[in-house]
């Protein structure tokens, strides 16, 4: 049974860190070798063995950033303590770099904005308006930069953007919520250190830009709801002030939820009075207007249901593809 531990965590050495994570992909490639220590991730639940979970797991409960072999020892001498904290951990992705994609589709929708984030771990991707941007052209030129009214963010979101610039502006956002199985506090260090260690090793500068978002939120706590997006969706929704635009966004998380109950909650968003915004793979939904292939380039970003942009999962790059909708507002 070892066999789909050494296959899942060789293909993540082969084919997923390589050119992101050195030490990552070190320590994959020693667990594919390595039959005691895939016997110890065996007994953790499938969903929750994927190596970059059980990596910041790792990490979070102290194993340094050592070679394979400290890695192993580490994880030998607290295989119970690490079995029992994947069964209850899932990968939150909260990088607010996310919002570089995004801010062009924010942009189309005018304001006040009242945002609601689903699978918002800690909040991150709710303060677009307290963040700074800096676009790129893929010969590195600066074509344009954003910031706050009160000036330039602590936090500055730097993207790659393919072709031409289009028009931006930071949305006014005077209300913003989240959704999540497992909502993380902003101000609690034991919650910062989760997601410190969900940043993978050789990432310039992303450690930085989440603990500088953490100060952000931090300061002004977004509301955070716990449980199941299909359950809480309607109720939180409705406590959005009723002169703003409710702008629901879905930032990379439909594709961790299963097929079934994420049909039913595109319906249930798109049954709302509200704009929805969102970033998927491309073959995650069949709601795109005009439809895309497999040809797509990174993940598709849509303003409800209607293609805007090819981007990075990340937001590191991006390619706008759409001119503004006629009926955004």
């Amino acid at each position: 049974m070892t066999d789909a531990v050494r296959e899942r965590y060789a293909r993540f050495a082969r084919e997923e860190s390589p050119g992101r994570s050195a030490l990552y992909t070190e320590w994959a490639a020693g667990v594919a070798a390595d039959e005691p220590i895939r016997r110890v991730l065996l007994r953790i639940p499938e969903t929750r063995r994927q190596p970059p979970l059980v990596f910041a797991v790792t990490r979070m409960l102290g194993a340094g950033l050592g070679g394979y072999p400290q890695w192993r020892r580490f994880v030998l001498q607290h295989a119970e303590e690490v079995v029992a904290e994947c069964g209850r951990r899932s990968l939150q992705t909260n990088d607010p770099l996310r919002l570089a994609p995004l801010l062009p589709v924010l942009s189309e929708i005018d304001g006040p904005i009242a945002l609601l984030e689903i699978g918002a771990a800690a909040g991150l991707c709710l303060y677009p308006d307290r963040y700074s941007y800096l676009f790129r052209g893929e010969d590195d030129t600066v074509l344009g930069t954003l910031d706050p009214v009160h000036g330039r963010s602590e936090v500055v979101l730097e993207s790659r953007v393919s072709g031409p610039l289009p028009a931006l502006r930071l949305p006014d956002v005077v209300w913003r919520a989240g959704i999540d199985l497992a909502p993380l506090d902003a101000g609690s260090e034991h919650d910062r250190r989760w997601l410190r260690a969900l940043v993978w090793p050789g990432e310039t500068g992303r450690a930085e830009r989440i603990e500088a978002a953490l100060r952000i939120a931090a300061a002004d706590p977004p509301l955070l709801v716990e449980g199941d997006a299909g359950d809480r969706l309607e109720a939180v929704a409705a406590l959005a002030p009723a002169d703003a635009t409710l702008v629901v966004t879905t930032p990379g998380v439909l594709v961790h939820i299963p097929r079934a109950a994420r049909k039913v909650l595109v319906e249930r968003i798109s049954a709302l009075d509200a704009r929805w915004i969102t970033i998927d793979p491309p073959g995650l939904l069949d709601v795109w207007e005009p439809a895309v292939d497999d040809s797509w380039p990174g993940f598709v970003v849509a303003l409800d249901g209607r293609v805007r942009a090819a981007a990075d999962p990340l937001g590191r790059w991006w390619e706008w593809r759409a001119a503004p909708a006629a009926d955004a507002s």
